[in-house]
């Protein structure tokens, strides 16, 4: 949201080369894996986000857009406390674990709305199944795409303290709804609990009224890093218990999904756990590359002092900070 912004506001363009800092290469994975001094445009690092969840990729975004993962982090509390999300805050740009870094589903939805209505332009990020990066091919862990009839978007997030995560959104005879899954144990049951959900929402038709009025959470996140990166087959089983029966009317789907038609076998329905184990369809993945846009010449983006703008070229000296978990690796 605050990139996309920053490219409304005219603080620079999709195709501003962004600048891979020695602290943005030191972050753990998953990420590209780009050498401090490489470059790549704000529209490619933005598939790759989507996509691949980058950590390095994050840390390059804020910095070329704000000069700092700290400037970064002020400009996204202050647009969450715009948008209404009072149950947010934001100390970096990747998610990698820290205890101040918290949001709720109530506010990812919030920001999930907001993405589609001011920057509908831009949607399509969120739809992309697959990148091509040179030879290699990456496909989206949004095990919606492509499964769900109607998905077309939004992103996903994994580390062990909060779980596998998903802000996904489906549109259905002219209908678009967003569901948030937060805290699931493992990838299968978050596209389940998602389907489930979005389709229980379009059979009944029944609004809960407006994300505002929803009650705000109580108490403090929960860490869930037992339940996700240790018992998980028990945690899969209590987490599943509630749309375990549930199945998807392959009659109402708002495609005509032909992987799901091929599942369902004459069936007029197909459970959610099936469901989320079906084989993804192939997609044509975007191509993205490193470097700048052909022929571009315009001002570069890259770590800064504080208040400088873009296309300083004197990057602040950055003393080493050491990442944090190698094992969030968002998915």
């Amino acid at each position: 949201y605050v990139a996309l912004d920053a490219v409304r506001q005219g603080r620079l363009t999709f195709d501003t080369p962004l600048v891979v800092s020695a602290r943005a290469a030191k972050m753990a994975p998953s990420k590209m894996g780009f050498r401090p001094g490489s470059e790549v445009t704000l529209r490619n690092a933005l598939v790759m986000l989507m996509v691949k969840s980058a950590n390095d990729v994050a840390v390059t975004v804020a910095e070329g857009v704000s000069g700092s993962v700290e400037a970064f982090a002020d400009e996204m509390n202050k647009a969450s406390a715009t948008l209404g999300m009072r149950e947010s805050n934001w100390v970096n740009p990747n998610g990698l674990p820290d205890s101040r870094h918290v949001t709720s589903a109530r506010d990812l939805a919030i920001l999930g709305r907001a993405l589609l209505q001011q920057f509908p332009e831009s949607a399509s990020l969120f739809n992309i199944g697959a990148m091509q990066l040179g030879g290699r091919i990456t496909a989206n862990h949004n095990g919606m795409l492509g499964r769900y009839p109607g998905a077309d978007g939004m992103k996903t997030g994994f580390t062990c303290p909060a779980g596998y995560n998903l802000v996904a959104s489906a549109t259905h005879g002219g209908q678009k709804l967003i569901a948030v899954v937060l805290g699931a144990p493992t990838p299968a049951s978050r596209t389940a609990k998602t389907a489930a959900l979005l389709d229980r929402a379009f059979q009944t038709g029944s609004p809960m009224g407006s994300l505002e009025s929803l009650p705000s959470g109580n108490g403090a996140p929960p860490d869930l890093r037992d339940r996700v990166c240790g018992h998980r087959a028990k945690a899969a089983k209590e987490f599943m218990a509630e749309v375990e029966d549930m199945t998807i009317p392959i009659n109402a789907a708002p495609t005509g999904n032909p992987v799901v038609d091929a599942l369902a076998g004459g069936r007029q329905s197909v459970s959610v756990r099936d469901l989320a184990r079906l084989p993804r369809p192939f997609f044509t993945p975007v191509v993205v590359y490193a470097g700048r846009a052909p022929g571009y010449q315009g001002a570069v983006a890259r770590a800064r002092p504080a208040g400088a703008p873009i296309g300083v070229e004197e990057a602040t000296a950055y003393t080493g900070e050491k990442s944090e978990g190698s094992e969030a690796s968002p998915i």
